[in-house]
């Protein structure tokens, strides 16, 4: 090759230098870090529920956005490392599952937009403004946990009208655990059930809650939303059919594995629902300026094998009106 031709073809491939980079800059796609205080066992189902609905939104994990999982496995304490690994990612969105993985993204990543899919009560925990204008870096959709807590126990006593004493267990450092086990007293007091909380900080602490709801010869179990009774459901249910205890709980997953009944919204649904928020964050929308959903999915499960163990006749009414009857 003459050496004007190598002059002409090297002054050539350096001006393509920039067009290569800028190529490489444009191709980078979004990263999302899906947040979770549970396991990869308990969010299979609705992460990809989530998946489906960034897919039936045009974006697809591995093609044109990008998905870092992160479980902390029912232990709330590893949370604030696993949200500030994900910031050392430079993740576009975080993505939170429920109240107290939110609340600990707030504290440690305000930089960052923020999807919640299943906060309990995201104004009484302090995680936004209002549910209309959110303000500050988070938005997303809200499970009205408290507000619940009373139709489950209308719905255990129709299948249990004889109890007179409920166990419930709490986690009193998560805010919604706190905020619903307060709601439950005045609709307790009402239809004569005396409440027993029982407080569960770790996994570490069930044993002794159990201990304390024999001992205290308890009619009946319920828990309030926090990971760790999420993580160990089916140790929870197994314990309550051990002790003949009619139980309730806010997830259908908890009736799947041997609960009598569940009440609660469809959480699968919202996480479908939390990728049209994810879908218009990335197309330039502010956090702030975006409504909080509420659910507009509830599910009531029954499961008819731990009744019949337990001695109880499901009213047809309530068969009638049962989204799943496990048999």
């Amino acid at each position: 090759m003459k050496r004007r031709e190598f002059i002409t073809l090297l002054g050539g491939a350096a001006a393509a230098w920039p067009l290569v980079a800028h190529a490489q800059q444009a191709a980078k796609i979004p990263r999302i870090g899906l947040l979770s205080p549970f396991s990869p066992a308990n969010t299979a189902i609705w992460h990809k529920a989530f998946l489906r609905g960034l897919r039936d939104l045009g974006w697809v994990d591995g093609k044109n956005i990008a998905i870092e999982y992160r479980y902390a496995e029912g232990r709330n304490d590893h949370l604030p490392g696993l949200i500030a690994d994900l910031a050392r990612l430079k993740v576009d969105i975080i993505v939170t599952t429920v109240t107290i993985d939110t609340l600990a993204a707030k504290n440690a990543a305000n930089a960052i937009p923020i999807v919640m899919v299943a906060a309990g009560d995201p104004v009484a925990t302090g995680i936004v403004a209002s549910l209309a204008r959110p303000g500050g870096n988070i938005t997303g959709l809200s499970q009205m946990a408290t507000d619940l807590t009373g139709k489950r126990l209308e719905l255990l006593k129709e299948i249990a009208p004889n109890i007179s004493s409920m166990a419930v267990l709490l986690n009193p450092d998560n805010p919604i655990s706190r905020l619903s086990g307060n709601e439950i007293d005045l609709p307790a007091r009402k239809m004569k059930v005396e409440v027993h909380l029982l407080e569960v900080r770790s996994i570490g602490d069930l044993n002794k809650a159990f201990q304390q709801a024999a001992k205290a010869r308890m009619d009946a179990l319920a828990i309030m939303p926090d990971p760790v009774f999420v993580t160990n459901l089916k140790r929870i249910a197994d314990f309550a059919i051990q002790n003949r205890l009619p139980s309730m709980f806010h997830l259908r997953e908890f009736a799947d594995v041997g609960g009598l009944m569940s009440y609660g919204v469809d959480r699968t649904d919202l996480f479908r629902r939390a990728a049209i928020f994810v879908d218009k964050l990335l197309k330039g929308a502010s956090p702030a300026n975006l409504p909080i959903e509420q659910p507009t999915k509830f599910e009531l499960a029954i499961n008819l094998k731990t009744a019949n163990a337990l001695g109880l006749t499901v009213p047809p009414s309530l068969l009638a009106i049962a989204d799943e009857v496990i048999e």
